[in-house]
């Protein structure tokens, strides 16, 4: 089952502070990794611990997507934050996050 991706409007404003081949990376891998299963953990996806921000982080080199999918009434994956990590500190538009 493909899963539809809508973006937040927080998200698209995160996105427009990356360079154009970040966010080449970064859409080509949301497009690859989440569209069929994105609740499935592998090596770039890993559910995380409860947070106000999202349940699923997506890995794209030092970037990170984090993202909620469900299945009901149809499969959707919602991006919901798009921060860049530096060190053990992840940026999220203008805001700095401990990791």
């Amino acid at each position: 089952m493909a899963y539809l991706i809508e973006f937040t409007p927080e998200a698209v404003e995160h996105l427009a502070q990356f360079t154009a081949r970040q966010k080449s990376s970064v859409l080509d891998a949301i497009e690859v990794q989440l569209k069929h299963e994105p609740t499935v953990e592998t090596r770039n996806r890993k559910r995380m611990r409860p947070n106000p921000l999202a349940p699923w982080e997506l890995r794209v080199g030092s970037a990170r997507v984090y993202y909620e999918a469900v299945t009901e009434p149809r499969a959707l994956v919602t991006i919901r934050a798009i921060g860049m990590k530096y060190r053990e500190r992840i940026r999220i538009g203008r805001t700095w996050w401990q990791a």
